[in-house]
């Protein structure tokens, strides 16, 4: 196994791996401590089965099964299909996730993400250039360029995440195929409240734990102040200086650290131009074991 790093504020590739293999715990061990200090690691020229995607997946933590229950491998809950792909009667093959902005996943979940893992199976191209990348921000970095003033104020404080915020949105985008949240699937997924700072686990520093996609109110602060700062927040951890884009090629294999950056899909592809990935999101059960989910 090699780890390169990117050069960039965030990201490595990891060569020399077949992830089809399970892993030991030494390289667990050197995987794990690796997503903390680079936040992604790419696993290049990977050929997996969707059963092998998850027994990898699931070695990093409990899989979450999402709430709306959408576009799952067949008797493989836990894998779910990203694809602007569609079937000989329109039918959608799986989720589109390109335009959903930015956003941490499981923010609105009592128990967290720890990673997600996708799997590029096609990958649009145009020009030679592929499309549909993934970005992604530092919230260390971000985290640590706060002005002093603002994060005295702010430590201790929680915000309010809310699934149907994100979903909602989602819906009123063209094109979108995601239909309108039931009353079981909201309550399902209620508002949950996090630290605005969240001490990583694997690196022990701070990060700051807010995103546009979900976070609603910092609760101990009036409305207005509250639409202020978190206003600023999300100024604040979007510019481009802490900021790094995965661009995809067939067969990689991409993991992120959801409590560490945030991340974004670039819608640039057509519904010609075809993408499908599977994904497993990891719950970050071992670092937060008396939480529920």
């Amino acid at each position: 196994m090699n780890i390169t790093e990117s050069g960039q504020i965030l990201g490595a590739r990891v060569d020399g791996l077949d992830l089809a293999q399970p892993l030991s715990d030494e390289q667990f061990k050197v995987l794990e401590q690796a997503l903390g200090k680079y936040g992604v690691l790419s696993y290049p020229n990977q050929k997996l089965t969707s059963l092998q995607l998850k027994h990898f997946a699931e070695r990093f933590g409990k899989l979450e099964v999402n709430v709306a229950n959408l576009y799952q491998e067949p008797g493989l809950p836990e894998v779910m299909i990203l694809s602007n792909k569609v079937d000989e009667n329109g039918k959608p093959l799986g989720l589109s996730d390109a335009g959903q902005d930015w956003h941490t996943d499981m923010s609105y979940s009592k128990m967290i993400a720890f990673t997600n893992v996708l799997y590029g199976i096609e990958i649009p191209h145009r020009h030679g250039e592929p499309l549909g990348n993934t970005e992604f921000c530092s919230m260390l970095a971000a985290w640590e360029d706060l002005p002093a003033e603002l994060k005295t104020k702010l430590d201790g404080m929680t915000i309010t995440h809310d699934f149907a915020k994100f979903w909602d949105k989602m819906r009123m985008e063209k094109g979108s195929s995601r239909p309108p949240l039931t009353e079981a699937q909201r309550k399902a997924k209620p508002p949950v409240m996090h630290p605005v700072f969240l001490k990583h686990p694997i690196t022990g520093k701070k990060v700051l734990y807010a995103n546009p996609g979900y976070s609603m109110r910092i609760n101990e602060l009036s409305e207005e102040e509250s639409d202020s700062i978190l206003a600023f927040l999300f100024e604040h951890q979007l510019q481009p200086k802490y900021q790094y884009k995965h661009r995809w090629s067939v067969g990689d294999v991409l993991m992120w650290d959801n409590m560490g950056t945030l991340h974004n899909a670039v819608p640039d592809y057509k519904p010609d131009e075809h993408r499908y990935i599977k994904r497993c999101q990891v719950m970050a059960d071992r670092y937060f074991p008396n939480v529920t989910a």
